[in-house]
């Protein structure tokens, strides 16, 4: 390493700490911050995205020229760019979060001791949030706002991708945190694009902050979970199945999968295998594949399936392993609902997974074998999302099993503490 090089190394450790200090500084300060006060930068926030809707549109464009010179994928490009509907979905996630109840100080449980001892269980803030994201500008304003209903200082860290956008966004949410006078510090985007910040977040920035969550593909988020010195909110990948059982109604079989593929396939809610029961080929394979061909969708099938739909393509091994992220779902017919749950567990990624059918024990069978953060009946997986869930918006959505699993919102983002009240009490 040349000495320009060092000197430039040593800079950056300096001022990712500096923002870890200060972000500490500003957790404190939120964790005690009113109600009203966290509604009040919420609601300004999400004015200040309406009103600078033009700017934030325009920084998105340049984001977008850039992307597109560099050839990025119809999936990325899908993720970064925003529109006005998809602004406007921007700050209906902040508005109503905005308007969830306060989790902060909120007793989960309580009880009385023998001697006379009061316990209670109580949310606390979890402190300081780090979150590493790529292409998608709108997790610049989730994460802020979830984070600050929680009582929580956020370091964001967005792709060069998304830079411009970003910034956008957080000089919004800056203006509610100054409206509502709380400090500035609780909302920090990472000044620079350089890889090397990635890392010294990583490390726990000297211990200030408390949980990473990362947003983006494979390699962002297996290097986050590899390197990573704190606790770590994620999933690896979206390896999400519908089941079609042998009692499904064909309407919803075929409405169901193909919302869970096609409404949007870049998201990690995103279909990518359809498991066939048996006794329902004749009648239901034909009508759901067809439906997923005349919308652009590659179909990759075993045997049987091969030897029904023409266009299909023969799957191999690792498509029952892959997350597409695109116009293409592997389909494979199984010979029981015990070989469908088989099949996703030995394939899944535990996201999401869905099961078809009108038989009430199947499907309760399915819940509960099927260990995925998020199982459905009857609905499409798309709606895996903190949003559709109720929670306004999501910081991530975790598959681990400890602390937070599935869509992680406002509660999610916090921790707990216990409250003894005495008399006077000693231990004998």
């Amino acid at each position: 390493m040349t000495l320009a090089e060092t000197d430039a190394a040593t800079g950056l450790r300096e001022v990712m700490a500096e923002i870890g200090r200060n972000a500490r500084l500003a957790a404190r300060a939120l964790a005690i911050a009113t109600p009203d006060q966290k509604r009040t930068a919420l609601i300004t926030a999400a004015g200040a995205i309406n009103a600078h809707r033009a700017k934030i549109l325009a920084a998105n464009a340049t984001d977008m020229a850039a992307a597109r010179t560099k050839g990025i994928s119809k999936a990325f490009l899908d993720r970064l760019e925003l529109t006005d509907a998809r602004i406007d979905a921007i700050i209906e996630a902040v508005r109503t979060i905005a308007e969830l109840p306060d989790p902060v100080g909120t007793i989960i449980a309580e009880w009385d001791r023998p001697n006379g001892l009061h316990i209670e269980r109580v949310r606390t803030p979890l402190g300081v949030i780090g979150v590493v994201f790529e292409s998608r500008p709108n997790v610049t304003a989730d994460a802020s706002a979830l984070c600050i209903k929680a009582g929580n200082a956020v370091i964001l860290r967005g792709g060069s991708d998304s830079f411009h956008s970003s910034h956008a966004i957080v000089e919004c949410m800056l203006d509610g945190l100054h409206a509502a006078r709380l400090p500035t510090e609780a909302v920090q985007l990472v000044p620079t694009t350089d890889r090397a910040a990635v890392g010294e977040m990583l490390k726990g920035l000297d211990g200030n902050i408390d949980v990473i969550v990362p947003r983006g593909g494979k390699t962002l988020v297996a290097r986050v979970q590899d390197e990573a010195r704190v606790p770590v909110f994620a999933h690896l990948e979206g390896i999400v199945h519908v089941y079609i059982d042998k009692a499904a109604a064909l309407d919803t079989a075929v409405a169901v999968t193909l919302n869970a593929k096609m409404r949007r396939t870049g998201i990690c809610g995103a279909a990518e295998t359809l498991l066939v029961h048996k006794d329902v080929v004749q009648t239901h394979l034909k009508p759901i594949i067809e439906a997923l061909i005349a919308k652009g969708c590659e179909i990759r099938g075993d045997a049987t399936v091969m030897s029904l739909i023409p266009a299909a393509k023969a799957a191999t091994e690792l498509d029952w392993r892959t997350e597409y992220e695109d116009a293409i779902i592997s389909v494979k017919v199984v010979d029981s609902l015990d070989g469908a749950i088989a099949h996703i567990e030995k394939y899944s990624s535990h996201h999401t997974e869905a099961i078809i059918s009108e038989d009430p024990q199947a499907v309760e069978t399915f819940f509960n074998q099927v260990d995925s953060a998020i199982v459905m009946h009857n609905a499409s997986t798309q709606f895996a999302d903190g949003g559709e869930f109720g929670f306004g918006g999501e910081i991530g959505i975790a598959t681990g099993r400890m602390h937070a699993r599935g869509p992680v919102g406002v509660e999610q983002l916090t921790s707990f503490k216990y409250r003894v009240r005495g008399t006077g009490q000693t231990r004998p």
